[in-house]
C-alpha cells in the first residue's frame, strides 16, 4: 500500500527571534541599567500621580530634572548590550522623566487691567542671620519696596529696621532665634498683621499700594527632613489654606480685586505636589515661571553639592512680572530672589 505524504502547513508569519542569552559581563551591565532606572521610575510616577508620598520621595523629587541623567545612562547601557526590551523600557522612563520635568503652569499669562504701581520685591533666607550684612548691601543697591527675610533673629531684625528706617519704615515680624525669626519690611503702610501657624515664623500683613489693599505673606515651612515629612506637609497645607482663603475673598468681592504676594523659603520646588497645591488654591503664579527662570536653583549655596533646586519663590496674583533675578548673599546657603513687578488694576 502506498503511503500518502501530507505537507506540514507553513506559517506565513515569521517567528520572532528570541534575544540571545547574556554574557556574564553583559548580565552585570543589564543589572546596572535596571538599577539606574529604579529612582527615575519612582519619582516620575509620583510626579505623574500628583503625590509627594513619604520619605524618601519628597527628598528625591528635589532632584527630578537631574534624574534624566541616570535614565539616559541606563538607555545607553541597554543599547550597548542590545537588549531590546530593556532599551524600550529605558526609553519610556527617560521620556516620562523628561516630561515630568516640564515647568508647571503656562509661562504666558494674559495681564488684565492697567499697571498701577511698580513694586520690587526681595525674598531672602539669611541662614541663622549670617547673611544679614550681605543682604543689607543688596537692599541698599536694589532699593526694593518689599523685603521678605527668613531666619532673621533679633540682631538681624534690629540691623535691618535701623539701617532702612527711612526706606522701609513699616514691618511685621515674628521674633525668635536660629531659624525661627522672620521679618517683612515694607515701604508701604501695613495693617491687619497676622501669622500663619508653624514651627518657624511666618508673619503677614496687608499693604496699601496705589490705593489698593494687597495681601502680603512671608512663608517658611519646615524642610522635608526624613523624620519630619508629615510636619512639612502639614505646614505647606497651612499655607495652601491661607492662599485659598485669600482667593475666596477675592471671588466674593464686588470688585473681584484682592492682589496677593506670598514669598519666602518654601522648602519645596515646583516638583512637589504640596507646592503646586498652593498655586492652584490661591490662583497664584510663580514669578520665576513667568520670567522663564523656574529651573534656576537657589539652594544649597554652601557645602559639597552645587545648587540643584529652586525652593525660594515669589508668588503673585494680579501682578505682572517685568524681571526675576537671583542674587548671591554671602553667609547664606540660599540665593535671594528679586522680582520686579507691576501691580495691575481691576480687570
Amino acid at each position: 500500500m502506498d503511503r500518502v505524504l501530507t505537507a506540514e502547513p507553513v506559517s506565513s508569519s515569521p517567528q520572532p527571534t528570541p534575544e540571545p542569552p547574556l554574557r556574564p559581563r553583559h548580565r552585570v551591565t543589564a543589572w546596572a541599567a535596571g538599577l539606574l532606572l529604579v529612582v527615575p521610575v519612582l519619582v516620575a510616577a509620583c510626579r505623574a500621580l500628583n503625590t509627594d508620598a513619604t520619605a524618601p520621595v519628597p527628598q528625591l523629587l528635589s532632584f527630578l530634572p537631574w534624574l534624566t541623567v541616570p535614565a539616559g545612562l541606563a538607555l545607553l547601557l541597554a543599547a550597548v548590550i542590545r537588549r531590546r526590551v530593556l532599551t524600550f523600557v529605558a526609553v519610556l522612563v527617560l521620556v516620562a522623566t523628561a516630561w515630568s520635568s516640564v515647568p508647571y503652569m503656562p509661562q504666558a499669562v494674559i495681564s488684565y487691567g492697567l499697571p498701577l504701581a511698580r513694586v520690587k520685591v526681595i525674598a531672602a533666607n539669611v541662614e541663622f542671620s549670617q547673611g544679614t550684612e550681605a543682604l543689607s548691601r543688596v537692599v541698599a543697591r536694589e532699593d526694593p519696596q518689599l523685603v521678605f527675610v527668613t531666619e532673621c533673629n533679633r540682631s538681624c531684625r534690629d540691623t535691618l529696621t535701623k539701617t532702612f528706617a527711612a526706606r522701609l519704615p513699616h514691618h511685621a515680624s515674628v521674633e525668635g532665634e536660629g531659624s525661627i525669626g522672620s521679618i517683612l519690611l515694607s515701604s508701604y503702610p501695613l495693617s491687619d498683621r497676622r501669622t500663619i501657624p508653624g514651627s518657624m515664623g511666618m508673619p503677614g500683613a496687608t499693604a496699601e499700594i496705589a490705593g489698593v489693599r494687597v495681601r502680603l505673606q512671608l512663608v517658611h515651612p519646615m524642610p522635608p527632613l526624613p523624620d519630619q515629612t508629615q510636619l512639612w506637609k502639614r505646614e505647606l497645607a497651612g499655607i495652601e489654606e491661607y492662599a485659598a482663603t485669600v482667593h475666596a475673598t477675592a471671588a466674593s468681592s464686588s470688585t473681584g480685586l484682592a492682589p496677593a504676594l506670598i514669598a519666602g523659603d518654601f522648602n519645596a520646588s515646583q516638583d512637589h505636589a504640596a507646592f503646586r497645591a498652593i498655586l492652584d488654591a490661591g490662583g497664584l503664579q510663580d514669578a520665576s515661571r513667568r520670567a522663564d527662570r523656574s529651573r534656576t536653583p537657589t539652594w544649597p549655596m554652601e557645602g559639597p553639592l552645587p545648587p540643584f533646586v529652586q525652593i525660594d519663590h515669589v508668588l503673585v496674583r494680579d501682578f505682572s512680572v517685568r524681571e526675576v533675578r537671583f542674587l548671591d548673599v554671602a553667609g547664606s546657603d540660599h540665593r535671594a530672589v528679586l522680582a520686579d513687578l507691576d501691580l495691575r488694576g481691576p480687570r
